[in-house]
């Protein structure tokens, strides 16, 4: 799986407002199937940025959930549709989530964005 970089990228997921939540966790996510993109974008396969803010805590926690939404996220990874990049966003409670839960939490929304995207 690889990694949503630029700016750009972020916005085109974000501006879509399609999204997918738990208590922790909230997953937003474009499909390339039903976006207006060229050939190459859509080639690229599935791409997982993180977004953490200030709020979920100091330096070490924000990078501490940032490792384990990158772990759980290419564990999943096969739950999603085959093209489509998903921005995984941690609600401020991630900080003290126990790794079980955020697993059953993300496992749940990867599901359910691959449902989302066969139903359109």
């Amino acid at each position: 799986m690889e990694r949503l970089k630029s700016h750009r990228d972020f916005v085109a997921v974000l501006k879509r407002r399609r999204r997918v939540s738990r208590e922790d966790i909230v997953v937003h996510y474009l499909v390339h199937d039903d976006a207006i993109i060229d050939d190459s974008a859509a080639m690229r396969g599935r791409r997982v940025g993180l977004a953490v803010s200030k709020a979920v805590g100091n330096a070490v926690t924000r990078n501490a959930v940032k490792r384990r939404f990158r772990v759980l996220a290419r564990k999943y990874e096969s739950a999603l549709p085959e093209s489509c990049d998903i921005v995984l966003r941690a609600k401020p409670s991630a900080a003290h989530a126990d790794f079980l839960s955020l697993e059953q939490q993300i496992a749940a929304c990867f599901e359910a964005v691959n449902r989302k995207a066969v139903r359109r």
